[in-house]
């Protein structure tokens, strides 16, 4: 049989969570990113589940060619635009709008001869990241809107500090400032933005970690932000040992107990995508109990104090993150975010998907 470690996406808190967006922010319409294999939780699991958002959006171009072949026919938005000048012939022919963020792909929009495409311009408004300098606005934005190969241009630009108070006002005004004389398009809003910065709205908002249920603030849990959680990674209890005081667990012997106790070996390690680094106290709930990890987090194992489930056996179920531990608590311990502990579930993972009680397992491809 199969190791027992599972992750089990739930599609209709996916889309629990696009109804979140939508209540937040609804006079925009919505990009629903889904970069990264959506996060982990699947790219045409996904596309199901954000069926009523307006586009998709991400980085991967064949991701996108996936989308279309699978029958997609909304927009498809490319977040770090084209690659090279093969890239503006496929968002041609498979009608992706193309982010523009410097000179290079200006270029090679110039040379295209194929069917024009819609594009964003990137302005780069304090991130320091991708992005125009807003300074040379005027002049670019005339030269894109005189391209046979450009249909239409909006605007977009990406928060540094949306998650902090006042942390976006600063590239809001110098946002401002650069389009105030341009008529168009814009897409600002990220999921901190959504939350918290309503006049950011504007015509399209750009949810990411809240579709799945993760918080994009340090400060407030996704249940206080009314969002469900999307992935639970489970596994099982391989093994207890039965420990006296003085007795060291695991590599480095970073646990010694200071009594007698008794500890579960659990079918999880860090080649399945959990944080070696996170820490002993780590919260994981065994059979629905809430407890700690103990000692470090090894490459297929990690260990966890069962005195608070006095009644576990081998085999007990053991939620890594899901309804009872949320993602960013174990983030938070691990010293990282939900988004990487998402995007790093390992492919030997077993996966199964959910749709509203209703399961797929295995062989499937997320």
């Amino acid at each position: 049989m199969p190791r027992p470690i599972t992750a089990t996406v739930h599609l209709s808190a996916l889309r629990a969570n696009l109804r979140r967006v939508r209540a937040l922010a609804p006079a925009s319409r919505v990009w629903a990113v889904v970069k990264a294999n959506a996060y982990g939780h699947g790219l045409l699991e996904a596309m199901k589940a954000f069926s009523e958002a307006d586009g998709l959006a991400l980085v991967e171009f064949d991701g996108a060619a996936r989308l279309r072949d699978a029958g997609y026919a909304r927009p498809i938005l490319m977040l770090e635009g084209a690659f090279d000048a093969t890239d503006v012939v496929q968002a041609a022919a498979q009608g992706l709008v193309l982010v523009v963020h410097c000179a290079e792909q200006v270029d090679w929009l110039a040379t295209h001869r194929g069917p024009p495409v819609d594009i964003y311009l990137k302005l780069n408004t304090g991130m320091n990241r991708l992005g125009m300098c807003t300074d040379e606005l005027p002049g670019l934005f005339s030269r894109l809107a005189g391209l046979g190969a450009v249909r239409s241009v909006s605007f977009m630009t990406h928060f540094a500090n949306a998650d902090l108070p006042g942390g976006a006002q600063p590239q809001m005004e110098r946002f401002e400032r650069a389009v105030a004389r341009i008529t168009s398009v814009h897409a600002l809003a990220n999921s901190s933005a959504i939350f918290d910065l309503p006049e950011t709205h504007r015509d399209w908002v750009r949810p990411g970690i809240m579709l799945y249920g993760g918080s994009p603030f340090g400060d407030r849990t996704s249940r206080e932000l009314g969002l469900q959680p999307a992935m639970a990674l489970e596994s099982r209890l391989l093994s207890i040992q039965s420990l006296v005081p003085g007795d060291a667990v695991g590599y480095g012997s970073t646990f010694i107990a200071d009594r007698s106790m008794r500890i579960g070996i659990v079918a999880c390690g860090y080649a399945d995508g959990y944080p070696r680094h996170a820490p002993t106290g780590t919260p994981v709930a065994v059979e629905g109990v809430r407890t700690r990890t103990v000692g470090r987090v090894s490459m297929d194992m990690l260990t966890v104090d069962l005195e608070p489930v006095p009644q576990a056996r081998v085999g007990a179920r053991v939620e890594l993150w899901g309804n009872t531990i949320a993602v960013d608590e174990v983030a938070h311990h691990a010293g990282t975010i939900a988004y990487e502990l998402l995007c790093a579930v390992a492919p030997r993972v077993q996966r199964r998907v959910l749709d509203d009680g209703s399961a797929t397992q295995d062989p499937v491809r997320l």
